[in-house]
């Protein structure tokens, strides 16, 4: 399989493309006006403790206060702390309302909530992610060889206990899935790089006061080098002169292994469009996902969760309905794993296959499902088929879905994803000219819509509007407003 990474960079916007086999798998998006806050790290201030949810409001300087469970406070005097299902101490007793707090931020602020929260800090390098009050050596489940799991741990310990024969307190450490293969040299190299990372930041939650911002993740071109090349990657291409020298400086310093594989791409033609991507990203903005074979998926997106309908379409098939339902699922199946990448949809996930009879094709559908997801390097959890034939899934969610970033609710709809008919604004106009004809007393009434309702008016609704007209005994005029949405419309008394 082949792999690459397409970076698009200009000064007010950043996008990545990650590219399999020609086609692009994922896709993120940062604007220099609204980056993303996970991973940033905050002197905040507690502004209101909640003890009968067990949770708080931080203010960490942004619009809305973020938010706190007493799960992701550590508390050097509970060793439950963090380990959800464990009994906690209540949150009145950790935390109380003008208290400064270190914390890092989870989930960026989505919809109307506000950021999520944890104490329990991490800061990822390239092979680690360092934990500076914890005491775990963790490893990522990824890595399956046992032998290589235990000469990583082993490495990592050895650096951890000379730092400590040096009277230093180091932290607790999780070994990425890059670091499978990786030289004891570069460990102690990364470890230390950490460690001198987190005594700066140290040094400023102990200088600043809240609510500050202390730490900032690296910007979203440099985050694609550290966390998403991997030895399967064969290229990574930029577009911009710029920023391709400074992947270069950072690479040689932190990523050296990548080095010979970035790339500066010169061409005129948009890199973007080297593999369709803006029109997929339009594809991924869609409710309705064509499949190759006739059959189709839409795509629901709300607030608590995400909804996938399966459809046949105009797939007949050439054997009987079951072979045609089963082949239309296996397709389903596959396509919905890269759409969840595409979009980056996270939450609970309902996916709603056509019904199947013979219960092999149900677990060889299931099965396929499962073996798509495994590529998703976001963390997804996966149910049987319910009791309604439904398959419920979850997928993490820690930033917002390309549709979110990218588009704003239908201000004509307000986001329903319908308007209302000509008709059904018709009616509603009958019944305010009759409204204000009781209210006040007028010679004549003038009414201002969208093209397509008074087209209606005065055309297949003339009859009514004639009829309106004798009833209160006033002239009813009409006039286009081309600013107008198709649910706008104003009656005016003349």
């Amino acid at each position: 399989m082949s792999e690459e990474i397409l970076i698009n960079f200009t000064p007010i916007e950043t996008r990545v493309a990650v590219i399999e086999n020609g086609m692009p798998q994922e896709i993120y998006v940062e604007r220099a006006e609204r980056r993303g806050i996970v991973g940033n790290i905050y002197k905040g201030k507690v502004v209101r403790v909640l003890p009968g949810m067990q949770a708080a409001f931080v203010d960490i300087g942004l619009e809305r206060a973020a938010f706190i469970h007493v799960d992701e406070l550590q508390h050097p005097d509970d060793d439950s702390a963090g380990v959800p299902g464990k009994a906690q101490l209540a949150i009145n007793r950790l935390l109380r309302e003008g208290q400064s707090l270190t914390v890092q931020v989870t989930k960026d602020p989505l919809g109307t909530k506000g950021a999520r929260l944890t104490t329990n800090l991490s800061i990822p390098s390239r092979y680690l992610v360092y934990m500076p009050g914890n005491e775990h050596i963790g490893i990522s489940q990824r890595i399956e060889d046992n032998e290589e799991r235990e000469r990583l741990r082993k490495a990592v310990e050895e650096v951890v206990a000379g730092m400590e024969d040096q009277s230093t307190k180091v932290g607790g450490f999780i070994l990425r899935t890059v670091s499978e293969g990786v030289s004891e040299l570069e460990l102690k190299q990364d470890i230390l790089f950490l460690c001198r990372l987190w005594e700066s930041i140290a040094r400023k939650i102990e200088k600043f006061g809240a609510p500050t911002c202390i730490y900032e993740d690296l910007p979203l071109n440099m985050r694609a080098l550290r966390d998403m090349a991997h030895g399967g990657i064969e290229r990574i291409r930029v577009d911009s002169r710029e920023t391709f020298q400074r992947s270069q400086q950072f690479a040689e310093a932190l990523v050296p292994e990548i080095s010979n594989i970035l790339e500066y791409y010169p061409g005129e033609r948009p890199i973007f469009d080297l593999y369709n991507i803006e029109e997929e990203i339009q594809k991924a903005l869609g409710r309705k996902v064509e499949l190759k074979s006739g059959g189709y998926l839409i795509f629901d997106q709300t607030e608590a969760m995400t909804t996938v309908d399966i459809n046949t379409g105009a797939y007949v098939g050439h054997r009987n309905l079951e072979e045609t339902i089963f082949k239309t699922n296996l397709e389903a199946a596959t396509a919905i794993g890269r759409q969840l990448r595409l979009r980056n949809l996270g939450g609970i996930i309902i996916i709603d296959f056509i019904d199947m009879l013979d219960e092999d094709h149900q677990r060889q559908v299931l099965r396929t499902l499962e073996r798509v997801l495994e590529k998703d390097h976001v963390k997804c959890k996966l149910t049987g088929v319910s009791e309604l034939g439904l398959v419920e899934m979850t997928r993490k969610r820690t930033r917002e879905s390309l549709e979110h970033i990218l588009c704003e609710p239908c201000g004509h709809c307000q986001g329903r994803g319908s308007v209302k008919t000509s008709e059904t604004v018709c009616y509603e106009i009958f019944r305010e000219i009759l409204r204000q004809h009781r209210a006040y007393d007028t010679d004549s009434y003038l009414v201002l819509a969208s093209d397509r309702v008074v087209a209606m008016l005065l055309d297949e609704a003339s009859d009514h509007v004639a009829e309106l007209e004798a009833f209160i005994a006033k002239t009813i005029r009409f006039q286009v407003e081309p600013m107008y949405g198709p649910e706008q419309y104003d009656v005016v008394l003349r």
